[in-house]
């Protein structure tokens, strides 16, 4: 099968709206957490998230096409521009069969959604926006790129909850590997701060409600953790057939060698006792890239600060990784970003690239009182320089969805 190798990389979270800014602020160990000013959260227990900040949706398109996509394909859309510009890829007549676009979101098109019912009860039936349906579903990113990139190959969107993009990622590499296609873009996208989704988050008990101090919110594997923190962004990645990549001289900045994926079939939203699923899954990944856990030097975990990811991903990386899991760096910059929901598999993989690539890895903040059960190497509170030649993102997502993925620094 072919080797796959990534080639381009774009970020847009609540630390900035490209990947400098974004990194900068990650290694920095800076929060990206807030007041919410996109709605008035007077009636609302929470009032705090990590919201994407200053973004400008007309440095990627035009006004038209701004008022027919939702805010979360807005974003989608700026970060392909983004890798694609990284990656130096030019889509034309020759090689646009050959390119795909595998892009998700765990709930879409929600910030329309909103805004329509809304004109729906004022305004009555014949109010509602003819690219309602376009703006809302999840397969409205990936369409709207093909459309704008002229990418025709294979074009889809995956919707797993918060593993969602693990799998868009991991699913183009197999892709590619089996010869459907030459080069890929993959990633995810979520714009999901909104009333209805906080307060539904809120009412599950899943949000955290640390008003009085929202930069201290987000504190995975922290005693004291009382709840995950509502964040937006898109990651995205542009994955190619090495051969492919050398031919154009691409830029290459890591390869991806393994990916795993597997449903708990427990529960609707609470991981598997010890996270029986991540361990599943990260032993596929190993097991298709070759590797040993030894192997890995750094684990970009998907920590969530809840009460029981933390500690069944623990367990899972302990059970998975054995004795080495305490020598293992584990890190969750969910600390720093939130939890960008459908986009954090890609948003992580992102991150995880870049550790390979600068010898950098990003510290987990807010990690002050450890917790006796959530005992491996967090890299607390500092980023830490270590050279990072294999790097593992975890993603997890109700309904029992996890993934893994496997990136190493290119070798020839």
């Amino acid at each position: 099968m072919s080797r796959v190798v990534v080639t381009g990389l774009g970020l847009v979270t609540s630390l900035g709206n490209d990947l400098t800014s974004s990194w900068e602020a990650l290694c920095q160990g800076k929060s990206g957490v807030g007041e919410i000013t996109a709605y008035d959260t007077s009636q609302y227990r929470v009032k705090f998230g990590a919201q994407v900040k200053t973004f400008d949706p007309s440095l990627y398109m035009e006004r038209k096409e701004i008022r027919r996509n939702d805010p979360y394909e807005q974003l989608a859309i700026a970060t392909t521009k983004q890798a694609l510009a990284h990656s130096k890829l030019q889509i034309d007549e020759s090689n646009a069969e050959d390119i795909g676009v595998y892009v998700g979101s765990g709930i879409g098109g929600l910030v329309t959604l909103h805004d329509q019912f809304k004109v729906l009860h004022e305004k009555g039936p014949d109010r509602i926006s003819p690219f309602f349906i376009n703006m809302m579903i999840v397969d409205g990113a990936p369409g709207i790129i093909s459309i704008m990139t002229g990418a025709k190959g294979p074009n889809w969107a995956a919707v797993s909850a918060c593993a969602t993009s693990g799998n868009t990622i991991g699913e183009a590499w197999e892709t590619i590997r089996r010869g459907d296609a030459k080069a890929m873009i993959a990633g995810g996208a979520e714009k999901a701060i909104t009333p209805i989704a906080m307060a539904a988050f809120d009412n599950m008990h899943a949000l955290s409600r640390h008003n009085e101090n929202p930069q201290e919110a987000s504190r995975p594997f922290d005693a004291q953790r009382d709840g995950f923190v509502m964040g937006e962004g898109s990651g995205m990645l542009i994955l190619e057939d090495l051969d492919f990549a050398r031919q154009r001289g691409a830029p290459i900045f890591a390869e991806l060698v393994g990916y795993g994926c597997t449903g708990d079939a427990y529960h609707e939203t609470a991981p598997a006792p010890g996270g029986a699923g991540l361990v599943r899954a990260m032993r596929r990944a190993l097991q298709k890239a070759g590797m040993q856990p030894e192997n890995i030097d750094y684990i970009n975990a998907h920590g969530t600060s809840t009460e029981y990811n933390d500690l069944n991903e623990t367990k899972a990386i302990k059970t998975c990784f054995g004795d080495y899991a305490h020598r293992v760096a584990v890190s969750s910059t969910k600390s720093m970003t939130g939890h960008t929901l459908g986009a954090a598999g890609a948003v992580e993989a992102v991150i995880a690239i870049q550790s390979i690539l600068t010898g950098i890895i990003p510290p987990t903040i807010n990690l002050h009182h450890p917790d006796s059960e959530c005992d491996l190497d967090y890299v607390p509170n500092e980023a830490r320089h270590a050279k990072v030649n294999v790097a593992m993102s975890n993603a997890m997502g109700f309904g029992g969805h996890n993934t893994c993925l496997i990136f190493k620094r290119y070798e020839e």
